[in-house]
């Protein structure tokens, strides 16, 4: 209840009684470990407080940004060059330069800086500085995506460069070019921002702006149906109840975001690739979809989205049960006289953590289960925190959440690529496939679009026979706001969303109602 208390003291005040548009309160269930973009903070764009080189627009595309135009690209793919844009400060009033840039890409590709996502930046070779207003980019090899990459966050040099990229107060403190500057960060229940009155977009007319931190999906329609918030991430169940209030807003965004079940090959069960694949014949996505989304979603078959246009057609599979028990069948595992199946003294049995406070997932959780156990395996729900699940993640399954937009190479690596295994909450479930590796390393580094979309659908195919994650659903992501605003959009989003996403990943262009 902390974050939600938190946003009753918040600017904004309540969200129909004639609060200022000014001033807008928002409650989201998640809040970033740091706002460093050297340790990974905003790396997919849309940050408030830092802008990229380049941003992507309401249709994905990408837009101009700290560069004043598109990158020059040269040497077959191999240079990109960027002219920044005149006159950009950060929110000290100290210059963006070329050193900046510069500066942010080096630390973020040093081994000794701790950002988990260094590897989406493999490409690069050199980035050197072309006095103060050009950057170049000499990449190892051809990368088709990499443009997409340069919407990661500039910092400042003179601020974060006398710090330790992993300790500093730059983490919790930053200095950025953004539309909003951070005014205060109580970990666990708020982050207040204000604009930034020196923008080079132009000054937000939202002047104050506070996130407050509700991770129960529960107390969030609560606190936004009272009028704590002025608006809120919700699950499609708990969004269909404002359906009848004419002072709010629902806005539904398309998502790459997925929930799956983490399937870890050091499980003596679930290392199996007999139940691994008993499991994905025997889940009923469609039910899941319909039951538990309310039809906000589609089902899914990997990490990208069957209305993708890198998605593998044929990959689509329905529940089928008597394809379950017969791969257990021929791989030895009988089922015993409570219907759980057993091989060798072992029984299919294994625990599946939820984490606490995300009715989604736990409804995921206990639909996997259900539907589990009619093939004769156990899956064990526990719901409890992130401490801790992260310890178990390698041995114990878990309703995990994932999926990247911009490139199929975004969602796809970081999930499946062996070297990546067990990096954080990189490919959770340690797979491991060198055909699956060998098309991941060809879709990075080709540029060639047929190429490309051959890797990709060996990608997806394989996965589909060699499964070590159960996909079950891609997540429309829906918004309730008060009607208070004009120029609200959404995007197609990522899995990261609340926090910087939904209709206020363009806050700074909102206008109060007339």
């Amino acid at each position: 209840m902390i974050g939600s208390l938190a946003a009753c003291s918040a600017p904004g005040g309540g969200a129909d009684g004639g609060a200022s548009a000014d001033s807008v309160v928002l409650g989201v269930p998640w809040e970033p470990d740091t706002l460093s973009p050297l340790l990974g903070y905003g790396k997919d764009g849309n940050s408030k407080i830092f802008d990229g080189l380049l941003a992507l627009d309401a249709d994905q595309e990408l837009t101009p940004a700290l560069a004043s135009e598109l990158p020059e690209v040269g040497d077959n793919g191999r240079t990109y060059t960027y002219t920044l844009r005149d006159g950009v400060e950060f929110s000290d009033g100290e210059p963006l330069t070329s050193a900046d840039v510069v500066f942010t890409y080096e630390t973020v590709l040093d081994e000794k800086t701790n950002n988990t996502a260094r590897s989406e930046l493999d490409a690069i070779k050199e980035v050197r500085a072309e006095g103060d207003d050009k950057v170049v980019f000499t990449l190892r090899y051809p990368y088709a995506a990499f443009a997409a990459r340069t919407v990661l966050p500039i910092v400042p040099e003179h601020i974060a460069g006398e710090q330790d990229p992993n300790t500093g107060s730059f983490n919790t403190k930053p200095i950025g070019t953004g539309p909003y500057v951070l005014t205060g960060w109580s970990k666990g229940e708020k982050l207040t921002f204000e604009a930034n009155p020196d923008y080079w977009g132009g000054a937000p007319k939202v002047r104050k702006l506070t996130m407050a931190i509700i991770k129960d999906d529960d107390v969030r329609a609560t606190r936004l149906r009272s009028g704590d918030l002025d608006g809120a991430v919700l699950p499609p169940n708990l969004a269909a109840t404002f359906e009848n209030d004419a002072n709010k807003v629902t806005y539904e965004a398309k998502s790459y975001d997925y929930r799956a079940v983490t399937l870890p090959t050091a499980n003596e069960v679930t290392g199996d690739r007999a139940i691994r694949r008993a499991l994905d014949a025997a889940v009923d996505r469609e039910a899941m979809v319909e039951r538990i989304l309310d039809g906000a979603g589609r089902p899914a078959y990997g990490p990208l989205p069957s209305n993708d246009a890198w998605f593998a057609k044929g990959v689509e599979r329905a529940q089928d049960l008597a394809k379950a028990k017969d791969i257990l069948d021929r791989a030895g595992w009988k089922p015993g006289k409570d219907g759980i199946r057993a091989k060798d003294g072992l029984r299919a049995s294994f625990t599946l953590f939820s984490p606490a406070g995300d009715k989604l997932r736990q409804d995921h959780a206990l639909a996997y289960a259900s539907d589990a156990k009619k093939a004769g395996i156990e899956v064990k729900v526990e719901s409890a925190t992130w401490e801790v699940i992260e310890p178990r993640m390698g041995e114990d399954a878990v309703l995990a959440g994932g999926g990247s937009t911009g490139d199929p190479d975004f969602g796809l690596y970081t999930t499946l690529h062996s070297s990546l295994a067990g990096n954080g909450f990189n490919n959770m479930a340690r797979y491991d496939n060198p055909a699956v590796d060998e098309a991941l390393d060809t879709g990075r580094r080709t540029q060639d679009r047929e190429d490309r979309k051959a890797a990709y659908d060996t990608v997806q195919r394989e996965l589909a026979k060699d499964p070590g994650y159960t996909f079950l659903t891609h997540i429309d992501h829906i918004y309730v706001l008060a009607d208070r605003w004009d120029g609200l959009t959404t995007q197609v989003e990522p899995h990261e969303h609340g926090f910087a996403s939904g209709p206020w990943w363009n806050l700074e262009d909102w206008q109060p109602k007339k």
